[in-house]
């Protein structure tokens, strides 16, 4: 047992030892009391008044104590093998009979402080007792623990056997995982991994989108180096009573010092260090403020030696406060990004040991069709996967429930009961083979793995999934307008084929203007407005971007409206080369749209068949 409390003091008695002695205490005061009760059976009678007046004439007693209620005494001899009486009421005229016999009396007055202090005290602790009890089950509900431990803190303390991960356990993050193995081995062996005068860093911040498994890596990190493991969310500091996140916070690292070598994991620090000049009204000191100010002074007073880490998680670090981020705080940041293809083949690898998956079924296949996913996602997958071959009753998992649980994930559930008319089954089947063709004939596009025209999700009445089977990083102008014709692809093949449009189209026109003005706002791709980025706003959240309002915009609006008019020329020029590529193949349209009608779902096998028979424009040729 780790204790890192004084030699000299005595160790604090725990909760269970204090149960311990006050029953033993009770116990005593009991034993007393039963005590006193049997010996006064076994001495004194309890004798009616008139047998106390023959006793009198008998001149038997020796001593009488009158109370207010009762009559006490002693016997001169024994009688009856009792050696004192007691009796009730007292006439009027005992006095002067006790005076006639010479008989030795005193009066007594009644001790009742003992009734008096249990008539006062006991309706107070009564009362103490109830509202104590309501206190902590409201304390309990707002999650603040125990009445009297707010200011403790609440995390969550595991050791090696409890963690149970280990860097085996986590796959397709190998740069985070080498980062992270320096702190192993320096929890490990600080003396001899510092012999060359290095300091281990005292924080390190782990960074990614959500999913790709920051908090996994931290325990691996736990499970490795065999240390107590404290981990605790940020939310978890903050609470409705100013100064209690502080004194978590100060608890949290006592703790810790006590049992190092140890590893204190804060998961969401963004809820705890955000910027305190972000939302902060002037002169303004809130609860969330003065528990950063602590934590603050918490990393500048641990010396890494101790043997205590710091790992902390976000996926928002572009709101975390400045201070916390400086060196000599959390020293090293290392990024946990979404995997690459290898990365996804090693994580579905993982995951794949844990169902009964056929013999056939290729991880690189289906990595190919996962780009973007996160460890999370692929996780999911292959629940979902081992879910569908369940429903059709196999024994084991085919490669044909990964490629439904890909479909269910990216274009969401089947909804067969949703019924469309034979005329928006044709609009739908021409819309949805547009998208196709279009990407068949083009360049530079991601590959078309299925159409349907049974709806999906929310508002989709039918579907194209283009999937790309290689990671890219880079994007030419001339793909990013073949993406937007794909886009547009479905809009153009209802014009050609019934000469109106319709409202099917409303979020290919979102996605391909976001596209374009992109090109013109964010990557200079326009001639007019030249080598210049106007949107150049920081990502918001990982892997997302919001466009500059504008409230902040950096430019006129003559620029702004020149903006808007290039965006809409290139939106134009595009849809007309796609009016022109379908006109070429509208046959094709035709003829597969038909097909789709009857079919409802075009596989990939079907789409390669008509894909030979596209026409392709001269310069894509």
């Amino acid at each position: 047992m780790l204790d890192g409390s004084d030699p000299g003091e005595l160790p604090p008695m725990d909760k269970k030892t204090q149960i311990n002695f006050w029953y033993i205490l009770l116990a005593i005061f009991g034993i007393v009391l039963l005590r006193d009760f049997w010996v006064q059976s076994q001495t004194i009678a309890a004798i009616p008044y008139s047998q106390f007046e023959t006793y009198l004439d008998e001149d038997v007693i020796e001593e009488v104590v009158i109370g207010s209620d009762t009559i006490r005494g002693t016997f001169s001899e024994p009688q009856d093998g009792k050696t004192g009486f007691v009796t009730t009421t007292v006439p009027a005229d005992m006095i002067e009979r006790l005076e006639e016999v010479d008989i030795t009396y005193t009066g007594a007055v009644e001790n009742t402080w003992f009734t008096t202090l249990l008539s006062w005290v006991l309706p107070a602790l009564v009362f103490v007792g109830i509202w104590v009890f309501f206190i902590r089950k409201f304390a309990d509900r707002q999650g603040m623990g125990g009445f009297m431990s707010i200011g403790k803190s609440k995390a969550k303390i595991y050791v090696e056997s409890d963690t149970e991960v280990s860097f085996d356990d986590v796959a397709g993050v190998d740069e985070a995982k080498q980062e992270l193995e320096e702190i192993v081995a320096f929890l490990k062996d600080p003396e001899g991994y510092g012999g060359l005068g290095a300091r281990m860093p005292k924080g390190v911040l782990l960074v990614g989108p959500p999913g790709t498994g920051k908090t996994l890596l931290a325990r691996a990190v736990a499970g490795e180096a065999g240390v107590p493991f404290y981990s605790i969310s940020g939310s978890e500091f903050v609470e409705m009573f100013v100064g209690v996140g502080a004194a978590r916070v100060r608890d949290l690292f006592e703790q810790a010092r006590k049992a190092a070598p140890a590893i204190i994991f804060v998961d969401e620090l963004d809820a705890l260090g955000r910027s305190r000049s972000a939302g902060q009204q002037p002169g303004g000191h809130d609860e969330r403020e003065q528990t950063l100010n602590q934590l603050l002074t918490e990393l500048d007073g641990f010396d890494p030696s101790e043997g205590v880490v710091l790992l902390a998680a976000t996926n928002r670090p572009e709101i975390l406060d400045p201070a916390l981020l400086r060196a000599g705080r959390f020293d090293r940041q290392v990024l946990v990004d979404r995997p690459d293809r290898v990365g996804r083949v090693q994580i579905l690898k993982v995951h794949m040991k844990k169902i009964k998956v056929a013999e056939a079924v290729d991880p690189d296949q289906i990595a190919a069709l996962t780009t973007g996913f996160s460890g999370a996602d692929l996780a999911n997958l292959v629940n979902e996967a081992a879910l569908m071959a369940t429903r059709r009753g196999a024994s084991k998992v085919e490669m044909v429930d990964f490629t439904k649980a890909v479909e269910r994930i990216v274009a969401g559930l089947e909804k067969k009961n949703r019924r469309l008319n034979e005329r928006e089954r044709e609009i739908v089947a021409h819309h949805e083979m547009g998208h196709a063709i279009v990407s068949m004939a083009l360049p530079g596009v991601d590959e078309v793995h299925k159409v349907s025209i049974i709806p999906r999700g929310i508002g989709a009445l039918g579907y194209t999934i283009q999937r790309p089977t290689e990671d890219r990083y880079l994007m030419t102008s001339e793909e990013l307008e073949n993406k937007i014709a794909v886009l547009l692809g479905g809009r153009a093949a209802e014009k050609i084929i019934y000469g109106h449009l319709s409202t099917g189209a409303a979020d290919d026109l979102a996605r391909a203007t976001d596209i374009a003005r992109s090109m013109v706002a964010r990557y200079g791709m326009d001639e007019d407005l030249g080598h210049v980025s106007y949107d150049s706003d920081r990502p918001t959240f990982l892997g997302q971007t919001e466009q500059g309002s504008w409230l902040n915009r950096r430019y006129s609006d003559a620029t702004a409206e020149r903006m808007d008019q290039a965006v809409k020329e290139m939106i134009d020029n595009v849809f007309d080369r796609t009016l022109a590529l379908l006109e070429d193949n509208r046959a094709q349209l035709e003829n597969s749209a038909a097909e789709l009608l009857v079919r409802e779902t075009l596989e990939e096998t079907d789409l390669k068949r008509i894909a030979a028979e596209v026409a392709r424009p001269a310069d894509a040729a």
